[in-house]
């Protein structure tokens, strides 16, 4: 009987332990995973660059590798500017974007 309470006990202890060692870690570590991080510009513009492949080949792109601030009215957050270019009915069009930097999405996008 008595190996038995003291397996039962070991049993809790391990898991008392399982959970204060799961618990600490968890709190060390939440102040960097959750952390805003940005994504890498080529990867943004290769995103894009898929988006634009879909009604046809794109001729060039090119994308700032710097974030930059931007505010429009109460949003706030860093950007990165680019283009594409495509032909378009045998006519060179261009376009230029803002991506959020944090998101990947676009925020505007205007032909030139």
């Amino acid at each position: 009987m008595e190996n038995k309470l003291n397996q039962k006990q070991a049993t809790y202890l391990l898991g008392a332990l399982g959970f204060m060692v799961t618990f600490l870690l968890g709190f060390f570590l939440y102040p960097k995973v959750s952390k805003k991080q940005a994504i890498h510009a080529d990867t943004i513009l290769e995103a894009i660059k898929d988006q634009f492949r879909e009604e046809g080949p794109i001729d060039g792109s090119w994308i700032e590798l710097t974030k930059v601030p931007w505010k429009k009215f109460a949003y706030s957050t860093d950007v990165y500017y680019g283009g594409i270019s495509r032909l378009e009915e045998n006519i060179l069009v261009q376009y230029e974007f803002i991506a959020d930097a944090y998101t990947g999405s676009l925020i505007d996008l205007y032909r030139v």
